[in-house]
């Protein structure tokens, strides 16, 4: 499969946002299903594995050139990256490197040179694959995701986007616009691991994003995030509770170990087992609370 076969499907390519959220709320009112198509990454590796549904192809509607999707912007406070960014570009943004590192960090673990060029946050967070590097790293900013209808715009938090395996929130006539996340403070602590059989090109065993404030060894705002031990993106609030409430010296590995624990529940599959997993979200937490200064 290659874009050369997309004119099997029904096609359209609109010239605005606008325009597309008008094509998009005509298609839902006929019940016909819709592709909406970024990067592609996705959506050719299943169309290459057999039909997406049985009967009628789905209609594909092109986001790819949408300027209202493109572009990273920054106001003193909040981030704010277009839902139709690639990694490849948030990997060269300056602003992105600047204020959230993590991020930036994370996209040189995204496949090879062709994912990057092409893969998108925004397609990522509508796939919803528990297994997605980028979201996790923008996850540990307690995002909120910006969508789009006909019927106007809301913003979703990251905390309530993700519903289920593969499964969000986000309504069928809505299209993901942006995501906005809260800089850290200049200098704060941030950490990306990803174990898998390879450290890029190769889906994760476990990858994990994580930044902290800290202010008289305390942490003042702390954001976890995983991929693959869980069936959404897991963002470890029992984690985060005991960090936040615990100066970091009284932090105990049992204690920490215990809240990961209540966190995370992998399965085993062809990358790898649930006790590897179990244990690698404990080693990951720990190792990025030593950098922190817990006595782990």
């Amino acid at each position: 499969m290659s874009l050369a076969d997309l004119p099997r499907y029904e096609f359209a390519r609109p010239r605005t946002l606008d325009a597309a959220c008008a094509l998009l709320s005509q298609r839902e009112q006929t019940g016909g299903r819709t592709v909406l198509l970024a990067g592609g990454t996705d959506f050719m590796v299943q169309v290459s594995q057999g039909p997406l549904v049985d009967g009628p192809l789905p209609w594909v509607l092109d986001l790819s050139r949408l300027e209202e999707l493109l572009g990273v912007g920054f106001d003193g406070t909040t981030l704010r990256i277009g839902a139709g960014v690639t990694y490849l570009a948030l990997q060269r943004d300056p602003i992105v490197r600047e204020y959230a590192p993590l991020v930036a960090r994370m996209t040189h673990d995204i496949g090879g040179p062709t994912i990057q060029a092409r893969g998108t946050l925004g397609g990522n967070l509508a796939t919803a694959s528990p297994a997605a590097d980028g979201v996790a790293a923008i996850a540990a900013y307690d995002p909120v995701i910006e969508v789009r209808s006909l019927r106007g715009s809301r913003k979703i938090p990251m905390a309530a986007l993700q519903t289920g395996y593969k499964q969000t929130s986000r309504a069928n006539d809505e299209i993901i616009v942006a995501i906005e996340l809260r800089a850290p403070a200049h200098g704060s602590a941030w950490c990306w691991r990803k174990v898998g059989a390879r450290l890029a090109q190769a889906i994760s065993k476990v990858a994990f994003a994580g930044i902290a404030e800290l202010h008289d060894g305390r942490t003042t705002r702390v954001g976890f995030a995983m991929a693959s031990v869980a069936a959404t993106t897991a963002l470890l609030p029992n984690t985060r509770e005991l960090v936040l409430a615990t100066p970091l010296g009284s932090l105990t590995a049992a204690a920490v170990d215990a809240a990961v624990t209540l966190d995370v529940s992998p399965i085993d599959d062809v990358r790898s087992t649930r006790n590897y997993r179990v244990h690698t979200a404990k080693a990951v937490v720990r190792g990025f609370l030593r950098e922190l200064g817990a006595p782990l």
